[in-house]
């Protein structure tokens, strides 16, 4: 079964001789617990086409299903929930709130949809993510490693069926960058959960169950690895 389908997506910004095209007629599957790669040349469009997959941006043309919903065509409000509750988004730059605490961080997607968090699967998480002993941490305390770890915990709280990560190893070196991806991986099979993961990185896209390119908008499917 897809989690995933996109159909003949288009976006274009501006209008003629001005106009660019970041996609062109992007048509894709990916079923449900799949680990994608998505690589590609800065500007190629894969930014593009993973901010209309989140429903971040809109697209000029096509459909994209989630779970066999059709997100473009929700209102603001339901497609605010229906993100929060269905996508978690794991980015490079980790954006934690610096006030909270890592267990704060990691319920608080849960906390703004008015929902009590699950203590066991929070406990469940900071031990997989090796954070237990960091719970009651803020982010200034901790290294980059960790720091991607509590994004990837809150990214996974509200047990969402698609994770959306932009480059998620981007400000790590190399072996935060191998604990990353070997803690997706490990959680996506876990959880079930389907990974689309944008990188520069040939090696760390090697990792994924399967690549795509993006180039001048348009996609390739290099298949499964």
């Amino acid at each position: 079964m897809n989690l995933l389908e996109v159909k003949s997506l288009f976006k274009t910004y501006g209008s003629g001789d001005t106009a660019v095209h970041a996609l062109k007629d992007v048509s894709f599957c990916v079923p449900k617990g799949e680990f994608v790669a998505v690589v590609g040349e800065s500007g190629s469009g894969k930014s593009t086409l993973l901010n209309m997959i989140g429903a971040l941006d809109t697209p000029t043309k096509g459909k994209i299903f989630i779970d066999g919903n059709d997100i473009l065509s929700m209102n603001d409000e339901a497609m605010t929930v229906f993100r929060r509750r269905n996508i978690g988004f794991i980015f490079q730059s980790f954006n934690l709130i610096p006030e909270l605490t890592v267990e704060q961080n990691i319920i608080f997607p849960t906390l703004l949809d008015y929902q009590k968090p699950d203590k066991a699967y929070l406990d469940e998480l900071l031990k997989i993510l090796n954070l237990t002993e960091r719970r009651n941490h803020l982010p200034s305390q901790l290294s980059g490693g960790q720091q991607q770890r509590v994004a990837i915990g809150r990214a996974l709280f509200t047990r969402p069926s698609l994770i959306l990560a932009d480059e998620p190893t981007g400000n790590l070196d190399s072996q935060n960058t191998n604990e990353v991806i070997a803690l997706l991986k490990e959680t996506s099979k876990k959880y079930e959960q389907t990974i689309i993961m944008i990188t520069h990185s040939r090696s760390v896209a090697q990792t994924a169950d399967r690549i795509l390119q993006v180039s001048d908008g348009c996609l390739t499917d290099f298949g499964r690895s």
